[in-house]
């Protein structure tokens, strides 16, 4: 798996290390039963502290994403799928609505929000090979 890590974003890493995992499991990426780098190793890989990775993993255990696996590291746990794509859809849900806040206090009309919508939505099926079958 790749992780995107912006250190300077608003966001804290151990959160976007958190998302991002989550976003993985939800999408069949990380499946149930496979085992994430160790501690040690992602934080070579992405030049970041070890607590920073050891918390994210903490936080991962405690949603129910990842489980120890004695003496080997941590898994990715079989029953995950469901919470990770609740997850997913509540993470989308936010940036969706803080979008639509930001753009009709912008002073755009609900009119101009749904063409933009629709005209990027048809576009992001077209790019993602995900455009509706009739």
């Amino acid at each position: 798996m790749y992780f995107s890590i912006d250190p300077n974003g608003e966001v804290p890493i151990y959160e976007q290390i958190v998302r991002q995992v989550k976003l993985a499991v939800a999408d069949g990426v990380l499946v149930g039963g496979q085992m994430m780098p160790s501690v040690r190793q992602l934080s070579k890989d992405l030049a970041i502290n070890p607590n920073t990775i050891a918390r994210a993993y903490q936080e991962l255990q405690s949603d129910l994403v990842l489980e120890p696996l004695r003496g080997r590291g941590m898994v990715v746990r079989r029953d995950s799928v469901n919470r990770c794509t609740k997850a997913r859809n509540s993470l989308v849900a936010d940036a969706v609505r803080r979008a639509l806040a930001d753009a009709l206090v912008g002073g755009m009309s609900p009119a101009e929000l749904r063409d933009l919508f629709e005209n990027e939505l048809a576009q992001q099926a077209v790019t993602t090979g995900k455009e509706k079958k009739s």
